[in-house]
């Protein structure tokens, strides 16, 4: 769905929001039993067990005492989540590994803990980024408006200590449905391809940013659709074994939905954008930033972020990763980069064999954050573990019954019937807004917000949509350099590395 309203100016309305004595919004959680080590998972059906406040640990009230006002974003602004979220004050350095889920998340959503909340605003935002920097005017030349060179301080996020060093584009199979805008290609500067879509990215901290949150952190953002649910439409699709799109998983009966794995691994040659498939982009990348950094002697995490169509991407991706290897790298001798998901507003991707492959043979960790009241989380499958036990799941799986689809990773569930802010609608997009997840989080949504707040929907755009006046007074959109969308002149030579291409 579309998330057109950004967060960067969350200050200016965060503080003119009143002081209510209303308790605080709260997270339905569904969690794991305890694992007996990091690596350890058990298969279990999941469903809400009890409720937590949205507040984190050190500002959750003392027992027997008066409840606090709720706790709201005061003065929080993109840029400054270091300080926000206890990153600044050498927290994260020791705890990351936690953080990404070593414990499956154990003892930290009930109540939330300051130092996750922040971290999933912050990576929330990567996945917001996507959306706001996609261009949706059909008159543009560009497939992503903003150059990877000033990505993050073009969309608000300055000072996240992260720079964007690959954009991501997919194209859609023939017989998928469009997941782009058609766009007008003016014969004789032919910058934009109506075949290819700007659809994510991938990102490394910065030096700075790697000594305060204790390692050297790749992260890769996934966007949903540009328009609302407009990815449903392919939900009818069958499972198919992963072995089919070219992911190298021998296993016949690891099979994911159709739609999600086609726009994953489809490539256009026609295409400047998508002469490499969305899947070789992204895993030449990190392949190479994994090995310059952990070749360094430096520890290396990959955090996938996204939302909607873009969790399901996101979760193929983080198994791709694990599966191809292209978290390893030879030169350190074999060091292997933790894998992670914060995923918002995902829909089922795969079945049983896929999850437990995922989970356990993989080792990679996801957190899934959704809105009790969506219902792009409550799809696909017939059969689920919100209706049979895992035990009865994975038997229908063998028998070889249609649809039978498991959610993967640890669930966060969020309800926002339950904040004071936001308004009675039945517009099920809200519900599904990204912004509205991060608000029940630690933030605020404009759209979905309360008509005394006073605060437009679809507040922040940019004015006359990027178009500049020049010196002859004629309205013109700015020239940018070519190179900046070009796909990397090494991604062969990585891709040859992981054995998807042959070598040259």
């Amino acid at each position: 769905m579309s998330t057109m309203s950004c967060s960067s100016n969350l200050s200016m309305y965060a503080r003119s929001l009143p002081s209510l004595s209303v308790p605080p919004p709260r997270l339905l959680l569904q969690q794991r039993p305890p694992a007996a080590s990091c690596a350890a998972y058990s298969y279990r059906p999941r469903r809400p067990s009890h409720v937590t406040s949205a507040v984190s640990t050190d500002e959750a009230p003392p027992a027997n005492k008066e409840k606090k006002a709720a706790s709201f974003v005061g003065d929080m602004e993109r840029g400054t989540l270091a300080e926000e979220s206890g990153r600044s004050d050498g927290e994260l350095t020791s705890r990351w590994r936690e953080i990404h889920g070593c414990n499956d998340w154990q003892g930290l959503l009930d109540p939330i803990d300051k130092t996750l909340r922040g971290e999933l605003i912050r990576y929330g935002e990567f996945a917001q980024a996507c959306y706001d920097s996609f261009d949706y005017d059909r008159y543009t030349r560009y497939a992503c408006r903003y150059p990877k060179e000033s990505f993050f301080s073009d969309v608000g996020l300055a000072g996240v200590g992260y720079e964007v060093t690959c954009c991501l584009y997919a194209t859609s199979h023939i017989s998928f449905p469009s997941f782009g805008i058609r766009k007008h290609n003016p014969s004789d500067d032919r910058m934009w391809s109506e075949t290819g879509t700007f659809i994510g990215f991938v990102a490394v901290s910065t030096d700075e940013e790697t000594a305060r949150i204790g390692r050297r952190d790749i992260a890769v953002a996934w966007r949903g659709t540009v328009t609302r649910l407009e990815w449903i439409a392919d939900l009818t699709a069958f499972l198919k074994p992963l072995s089919q799109f070219g992911l190298p998983c021998r296993d016949p009966r690891v099979k994911v939905e159709e739609g999600f794995a086609e726009l994953y691994t489809s490539k256009n040659p026609d295409c400047k954008y998508c002469k490499y498939s969305a899947r070789e982009q992204v895993l030449a990348e990190v392949r190479k930033l994994v090995e310059r950094y952990a070749g360094q002697g430096e520890e290396v995490s990959v955090t996938v972020t996204d939302h909607s169509l873009g969790s399901a991407l996101a979760m193929i991706n983080a198994f791709d990763i694990a599966e191809t290897g292209a978290n390893v790298s030879p030169s350190a001798g074999g060091a292997k980069a933790l894998v992670c998901v914060f995923s918002f507003s995902g829909p089922r991707v795969g079945n049983t064999k896929f999850r437990e492959r995922f989970e356990g043979e993989l080792g990679v960790k996801a957190l899934r954050i959704l809105n009790v009241h969506d219902t792009v989380p409550k799809v696909p499958g017939v059969f689920t573990e919100a209706v049979l036990p895992m035990p009865l799941l994975r038997a229908a799986d063998a028998l070889g019954l249609p649809s039978v689809y498991s959610h993967i990773g640890v669930e966060l569930a969020l309800d926002h019937s339950l904040s004071p802010f936001l308004k009675n609608t039945l517009d099920l997009a809200n519900y599904h807004n990204l912004e509205a997840h991060l608000h029940l989080l630690d933030g605020f949504a404009a759209d979905f917000l309360r008509d005394e707040h006073m605060v437009p929907p679809g507040w922040r755009q940019d004015a006359n949509k990027g178009m500049v006046r020049s010196e002859d007074g004629r309205w013109v959109l700015p020239h940018r350099p070519r190179h900046v969308e070009d796909h990397p002149d090494d991604t062969d030579v990585h891709l040859a590395q992981l054995g998807l291409v042959p070598a040259s």
